[in-house]
């Protein structure tokens, strides 16, 4: 399906990709040839009225499920371990040869993005902060995240900030923010050097609020407490350190006063995180999500609803991509976002809500489709 060239865009990229507006007109969505469907609250396609999946059937409520919970640790961290030993087979003086992307990434993004330019390049930095074990016994904890800073950032402009989550079996080095040949970072910066969105920062937290915040061995219920992180440590870490809308040091400082200027996405675990945490207890804080894969235990769409019945706070859009083979989370995902306009009325669906799903299962060839297609949609007027 193609529609109009837009004035505004969104990368909640990743994300949900982050906020910001585009120079002119934006670009076109992103479609592939083996795209199931773009929900809107329409009926499904045939295909997907008669799909389930080993997980579940589309739409069931879940309940957590620790076997499910153990596969998407097995599988993501056997994905991890070998996207890590790809990069380190890559590292040192290769480290910033160009990549080509994979055959099926390349299909489904438009090659201009996929490019590898070097012309005016991102960079990434590695920063350190300080927060507490929130699901121990509250002791202070060093942590580690990575932020991308867009080409000839600058102390003299103010920027928005995508927070983007990884998955169960990975940390903040998943999305590959930890190397200059970083897909999604080649992806940012040619969205930023085409002109198709305006700068913004990006910063890959680990989700896990532990002492143990490893990947390996870590309690996975340590990602649900990562919300008091976000509002305690991290969210001001990032607003004293980086020039961005939030100032932490001012006089009166409001957080909810810059949401607009921050958005949350993430893939599987972190797709949950969004929903559960930034969704459920943070939107007082961000006004843009995006849920790519959105792991077992999600809140089910009765859930949000319920928890958003008291709350105000304008939710500018949400967007969720799964695959539709994907037997991890197309269940899940589906409970918690597909019906989400039918059953609560703070979205609605083509206009500040999105339910895409595709052909492709659980892993970074739906991921990264995600940092194209979300800046691609019609946001309201008027943003930032």
């Amino acid at each position: 399906m193609r529609r109009e060239r837009l004035k505004k865009i969104l990368p909640v990229l990743l994300t949900a990709a982050c906020l910001m507006t585009a120079c002119g007109e934006g670009t076109e969505p992103v479609q592939g040839a083996d795209a199931v469907t773009e929900s809107e609250g329409t009926e499904q396609g045939a295909s997907d009225e008669t799909h389930s999946t080993e997980a579940g059937t589309e739409g069931t409520e879940m309940e957590p499920n620790e076997d499910m919970i153990a596969e998407a640790i097995r599988q993501e961290t056997s994905r991890v371990e070998s996207e890590s030993e790809t990069a380190e087979s890559g590292s040192g003086a290769q480290e910033e040869t160009p990549r080509e992307p994979t055959a099926e990434i390349s299909d489904l993004i438009p090659p201009k993005y996929t490019d590898y330019q070097m012309k005016e390049p991102g960079r990434i930095e590695q920063i350190s902060y300080t927060t507490r074990d929130y699901f121990g016994d509250g002791e202070e904890v060093t942590k580690y995240a990575n932020v991308y800073l867009p080409y000839d950032y600058s102390e003299d402009r103010q920027y928005n900030v995508l927070y983007l989550m990884h998955g169960i079996g990975g940390d903040e080095n998943e999305w590959g923010m930890n190397r200059n040949s970083s897909k999604v970072k080649l992806i940012m910066d040619n969205l930023i050097y085409y002109g198709d969105i305006e700068p913004f920062i990006v910063v890959t937290p680990n989700g896990r609020s532990s002492s143990n915040f490893a990947a390996q061995g870590s309690d996975y219920n340590s990602f649900y407490v990562f919300g008091q992180e976000l509002r305690n440590d991290l969210i001001p870490y990032i607003e004293k350190t980086y020039s961005t809308y939030g100032d932490p040091d001012a006089e009166g400082y409001d957080p909810a006063a810059v949401r607009e200027h921050r958005a949350m996405a993430g893939l599987s675990m972190g797709g949950m995180q969004t929903i559960n945490i930034g969704i459920g207890e943070c939107l007082d804080l961000y006004r843009y999500f995006g849920a790519f894969s959105a792991a077992p235990t999600s809140n089910t769409a009765a859930q949000t609803a319920e928890l958003l019945r008291e709350d105000t706070h304008e939710i500018y859009y949400f967007y969720n991509i799964c695959g539709t083979e994907d037997e991890i989370a197309y269940a899940s995902a589906s409970a918690a976002a597909k019906s989400l306009p039918d059953v609560c009325d703070r979205f609605e669906a083509g206009k500040n809500f999105m339910w895409q799903e595709l052909k492709g299962a659980h892993d970074f060839r739906i991921w990264y489709l995600d940092s194209i297609t979300l800046h691609s949609w019609h946001l309201p007027d008027g943003l930032i």
